[in-house]
Order: structure tokens, then C-alpha cells, then sequence
């Protein structure tokens, strides 16, 4: 054991002795402040605070300096704007200086770069966060831009090879070390522009380059997705779900303290569907251990922004409007075989589609528990349908828990539970 503490020792006295680097993190996180004030919008706020953590704990011995530092980072990404990226991928270049074995650090410069649109320096962060890990294995939203990032490279470099002596002004700025999307995709344009007009459409090089400049374009606007069969995942509409529901017991639980401190675990799990909403947690003896459906909403102005949805489920129901925010989150957030169903967009706004529901009045802020719970009700398949941690108020909005409560048959206060069947 001596030697391995003494290196953890060397190592905590190395980080010591860099307080410049600290100062450089946060002078440009002043240079940021200077430029673009506290800001109100969310993200920006909740920089400001992550800033100001951070400095509070540069005057701390027993605060956790570094940490601080990466919040900074995650904060400004979230920020976004070339500032906001800016400012991240400084704190990363920092913070990879102070701890060069810092997954945490190679994974911030890597988002950094990438949302900068330099792809190829973002590449090689990824694979240094990668080497880092314990298993090899990247988180899914990593995995997904790294594949993403490597297709694009593929479809510049055959693209260029198809016509060799006219590709080298693109070839060259392909070879520069900090080329952007930006600087290379009107270059790649301009390049199969004048091919098409050199060659002609029938030329069969002319073919394949448009066809290669097609998934450029393609995977620029929108991550790839490295399985888009979802691991075997079937998509299924209003008529698969009633059949998955049909004749099975359901109860609904909520993610509440009370339940997951509770002893009713055993009695979820013998519903024959347990039903769950949003980021939960399990803890077998109060909330059960099975998710038999698992309903999400999505919010926000970029909700496919949000965390993977890795847990296991038999079937994955994703609420969201507009359209286009739907799709796009549904494509990067899903993980392949993470569920062996997924809803279509027959699915994804029960309440106000007009071909299902279509019931006015609930609005957008409407929970997913009361989302999941009306669409189920509305289906009318399941013999039993129970709702578990919803009898105190707030777990519901005040209109939702009207709702339920005018159609309750039993409320039972002792195991929290509501009765709708």
C-alpha cells in the first residue's frame, strides 16, 4: 500500500503547487463575465453560480478546487454560443493541464471542440476520455458523436480521393489543424459544384461523390446513430401498446422519497406491468425492482441536449412536441437495446392529438405521470390500474389530481395507493 499512497501523495502535491493554473481558469472566467455580464437566461445563471463556487472555493483549503473548475466548464457548454464554448474549452485546456488523467477534463474539451466544429481535434479527445475509462466503453451520447464525427471524416477523405489533382485545395485545408465545419463544408460544396459541372451527372465518380456529400451533409445536421434499429427495438403505436396493456394488472409509481422509503416493493412487483415516469430511482424494497414501461417528457428549448435513457425498460414512451424536437431527441437520446419497445409519433402528445385524445385545456406543462396515466385510462385494456405515491398533494398539478380523484373506486392512505379500477 506505501506505494500507491505515496503516489496519490506526489500527486496531490503536483496539483498544489499549480495555483496559476487555477488563476488562469479564473481569469478567463472574469474575461467571460467582462464580455457577456451575468446573464438571465437559465443556463447563463447557473453559470454565473458555478463561477462564483468556484472562486468562493479557491479561498477554501478543504473545498474541492478542481471539481469546481469543471463545473465551470459543464455550465458554460450548457451556455453555449461561441463564448459560452469558448470559455469551456479554455476550462478544459486548464483543467487537462492540472490532471492529465482526468476523464472528466478530455471529455469537456472533447464537447467543447466539437461544438466549436472542430471535429477532428474533438475526435482525438474522445479517444484520449475513452482510454481513460475503466471498461473502454464511452457514455452513449460520446459514443454516438464519436461515430458521428469518424462517418464524416470517411465521406471528406473519399470524396477527395475520387478526383485526386482537383481535391487538393480541400485536401489541404482537410490537413490543417484546427479547420472547422464551418471552413470545410462551403469548400466541399464548392468542390462537388464544379465536378458536377466538369463531369456531368452520368459520370459515375459524380455519382458517388454527390451521394457522399449527401450523408455529409446529413450526419453535420444531425448526430448518426450507430444502431437504427435500436438493438432490435420495435417501434409501436396506439394499437401495439393497448395489446402490450391488455389484460394486465398496472399500477403507476411515483418518485417520491416516501415510496422508495417504504417496504411496499414486494407488492409493486406483482402488478403485471409497473409503470415509471422521468429520472427515477429504484430501491427494491420500497419501489420495487422492475420497469415494465417507462413514460419520459421531454422539455425545454433542446431536450435532445438531456442525458441518455439507459436504464432498461420492456417499453420506452417519449413525450414531446414539436415534431422536429421529438424526432431529433428520440434519435439521440434512445440507447439500442435499452427497450424492447419504443412509442411512435402516434404516441408522443396523447392529450392534445386530435386522432387520440384530444382533449383541450391540460397545456404543455402537464406532468408524465398524469400524461401516462390518461393515456392508459383512455385505452381502457387493463382490468386494475393503480396509482402508488400520488395521495399527497403536489405529486400531481392541482387540475390532474381533480381528475383522479373523481374517478378513484379506493384510496388507501396506509400503502398510498389510488385505485382507478
Amino acid at each position: 500500500m506505501t506505494k500507491p499512497l505515496a503516489g496519490l501523495f506526489k500527486a496531490r502535491q503536483k496539483e498544489a503547487a499549480r495555483p496559476a493554473l487555477y488563476a488562469r481558469g479564473m481569469r478567463l472566467c472574469g474575461e467571460h463575465l467582462a464580455v457577456q455580464g451575468a446573464g438571465t437566461t437559465p443556463p447563463q445563471a447557473r453559470l454565473t453560480q458555478a463561477i462564483g463556487a468556484l472562486a468562493a472555493s479557491l479561498d477554501s483549503p478543504a473545498a474541492d478546487h478542481f471539481d469546481a473548475l469543471l463545473q465551470v466548464g459543464e455550465r458554460a457548454l450548457e451556455a453555449g454560443g461561441d463564448s459560452g464554448l469558448g470559455l469551456a474549452l479554455g476550462v478544459a485546456e486548464t483543467s487537462a493541464r492540472i490532471r492529465e488523467r482526468s476523464k472528466g477534463a478530455w471529455r469537456l474539451r472533447g464537447l467543447a471542440l466539437d461544438g466549436l466544429g472542430r471535429g477532428d481535434e474533438a475526435l482525438e479527445c474522445y479517444e484520449r476520455y475513452v482510454t481513460l475509462l475503466p471498461n473502454g466503453e464511452a457514455a452513449p451520447e460520446v459514443a454516438r458523436r464519436m461515430d458521428t464525427l469518424r462517418r464524416r471524416r470517411a465521406c471528406l477523405d473519399a470524396a477527395v480521393a475520387l478526383f485526386p489533382e482537383a481535391g487538393s485545395a480541400l485536401r489541404d485545408l482537410l490537413g490543417q489543424p484546427h479547420a472547422t465545419t464551418a471552413a470545410v463544408s462551403p469548400r466541399f460544396a464548392a468542390y462537388v459544384r464544379a465536378r458536377v459541372a466538369e463531369h456531368g451527372l452520368g459520370d459515375p465518380g459524380v455519382r458517388r461523390l454527390l451521394e457522399l456529400y449527401g450523408t455529409y451533409r446529413r450526419l453535420v445536421e444531425r448526430a448518426g446513430m450507430p444502431d437504427p434499429l435500436l438493438g432490435g427495438g420495435t417501434p409501436i403505436g396506439v394499437g401495439g401498446l393497448r395489446g402490450l396493456v391488455a389484460g394486465r394488472t398496472v399500477c403507476l409509481v411515483a418518485n417520491a422519497g416516501d415510496v422508495a422509503g417504504s417496504t411496499l416493493g414486494a407488492e409493486i412487483d406483482r402488478y403485471d406491468l409497473v409503470v415509471r415516469c422521468d429520472a427515477f430511482r429504484v430501491r427494491a424494497e420500497g419501489t420495487g425492482e422492475r420497469t415494465d414501461l417507462h413514460a419520459v417528457s421531454l422539455r425545454g428549448d433542446t431536450p435532445w441536449e438531456g442525458p441518455a435513457w439507459t436504464r432498461p425498460a420492456g417499453v420506452r414512451l417519449v413525450f414531446g412536441d414539436p415534431a422536429a424536437a421529438w424526432r431529433r431527441a428520440t434519435r439521440e437520446r434512445l440507447v439500442p437495446g435499452a427497450q424492447d419497445h419504443v412509442g411512435d409519433a402516434s404516441l408522443r402528445r396523447p392529450l392534445g392529438d386530435p386522432a387520440l385524445l384530444g382533449e383541450d385545456g391540460w397545456g404543455t406543462a402537464t406532468t408524465t405521470a398524469f400524461t401516462v396515466l390518461r393515456l392508459l385510462d383512455f385505452l381502457d385494456a387493463s382490468p386494475r390500474l393503480d396509482l402508488i405515491g400520488f395521495t399527497l398533494p403536489g405529486r400531481l398539478r392541482p387540475r390532474e389530481a381533480e381528475w383522479v380523484m373523481d374517478r378513484a373506486t379506493h384510496v388507501d392512505d396506509s400503502k398510498m395507493r389510488i385505485a382507478l379500477r
